[in-house]
């Protein structure tokens, strides 16, 4: 099985996690998949095959040397992203893309187009796996995990392939920000570890936003609006008045690069209640605490206003920028660097405007930078996979496990 006809596979599988359950996996049809990969990998010959209760699937390629070798591990998550459907994913190939206009779906008009997405002239020339404009594709993080396993396959097959321990771990609900709380670090037992989780070709990642979740509460008091004089409290009129506060130059639709944000998520609410949810994301973690100070003032200040009590707020660290975690072993990041070098590609280092299961293993004392899957235009019918991509993705894990085996800290 080559590697698109193994993506391909994948994609048939809908494992859409979900915000809303308590549960690991979030969703039951992630333990569907990560079961049949892990037939998968029993039969293409990997051990210590191990798939655990929640959903986290490991295992390894043992060493073929007798040097003592770092083990070096590759992550990728089995779930897709809530914002779109993943059932029914009917994807295609587009052979030779020629720089035009490519219809998804001619019945409602889905048409993916280098006009809005000018990502797509970069692949001119090339095949490319697309949604039929009814779901997303899957990529992220299917096209990860084809990548890593087809690697495993193809140092098997190639045994003159000099390299140490290999560990591969697959995880559910990365999309919801869960996918590393159960991770097992200590059982996986490796010296670093890279996600296959990025976009386009090159992309190499080791900073990431500080991350925290805002949960408000406005507490109202309906009354009669014929006799609401010095009486009613309009809760949803506080929510609108609290975003009016917010600075409106540090949106996510106004900032770029290391610019930080804050993110209204969701509002709902009446006048006796409502409740806001914010995103706060800053690369710098200076800002970031900043950040978290400026919304706990503004709900103290409106506090003030309408009393005690009214505005409550719940905050919540999520993640942290991994920089300070992977810049004390570079080293991860120059064997990276070496191995798109040494398979054609340009390194392209950046921060994610987002976040990654590599940061939150980074900071339990696994440095997890992350590599290009090869997907562009994440969580929706726009979805695409460059197949060049993907194959040059397997060729620079297979190129890590080479230079991890001459390393020598």
């Amino acid at each position: 099985m080559n590697i698109v006809e193994r993506f391909l596979n994948y994609v048939k599988f809908d494992t859409q996690s979900s915000e809303d359950a308590e549960t690991t996996p979030s969703t039951a049809k992630q333990m569907v998949f990560a079961k049949y990969l892990k037939n998968e990998l029993e039969d293409v010959g990997l051990k210590d095959v191990e798939l655990d209760e929640h959903g986290y699937l490991y295992a390894t390629l043992p060493g073929n040397t007798d040097k003592k070798t770092p083990t070096v591990g590759f992550i990728a998550h089995m779930d897709t992203s809530p914002d779109a459907s993943g059932e029914g994913v009917n994807p295609r190939i587009v052979e030779q893309y020629d720089g035009g206009d490519i219809v998804l779906n001619s019945e409602d008009g889905t048409v993916l187009s280098p006009t809005v997405f000018p990502e797509l002239l970069a692949h001119k020339g090339e095949n490319l796996i697309v949604t039929d404009g009814r779901t997303l594709l899957g990529a992220d993080d299917k096209a990860g995990i084809a990548e890593i396993v087809q690697a495993m396959v193809y140092l098997m097959e190639h045994p003159e392939i000099e390299h140490g321990d290999i560990r591969v771990g697959f995880n559910p609900d990365e999309e919801i920000g869960m996918g590393a709380h159960k991770f097992d670090v200590e059982g996986f037992g490796c010296d670093w570890a890279y996600t296959m989780d990025g976009g386009d070709i090159g992309e190499l990642e080791y900073e990431c936003f500080n991350a925290a979740a805002a949960k408000i509460t406005i507490k109202g008091k309906s009354v009669h609006t014929g006799y609401a004089k010095n009486k009613m409290v309009n809760a949803v009129r506080i929510a609108t008045e609290l975003q009016g506060l917010m600075p409106q130059d540090e949106l996510p639709e106004n900032t770029e690069g290391y610019e930080g944000f804050f993110h209204l998520l969701g509002m709902e609410g009446a006048c006796e209640k409502a409740t806001m949810s914010y995103l706060i994301r800053d690369h710098d973690r200076k800002k970031f605490e900043a950040r978290k100070e400026q919304i706990t003032q503004l709900v103290a200040a409106l506090n003030e206003k309408y009393g005690a009590g009214t505005v409550t707020l719940e905050l919540r660290d999520q993640y942290y920028n991994m920089r300070e975690k992977v810049e004390p072993v570079m080293h991860v990041i120059d064997i990276a660097i070496k191995a798109m070098e040494n398979t054609g590609v340009s390194p392209r280092i950046q921060a994610i405007r987002g976040g990654t299961d590599g940061a939150q293993l980074s900071f339990r004392g696994l440095p997890c930078p992350n590599i290009f899957a090869g997907g562009i235009n994440f969580h929706g019918p726009f979805e695409f996979l460059p197949i060049p991509t993907m194959e040059k993705a397997m060729q620079v894990v297979v190129e890590i496990c080479k230079i991890t085996a001459q390393f020598n800290d």
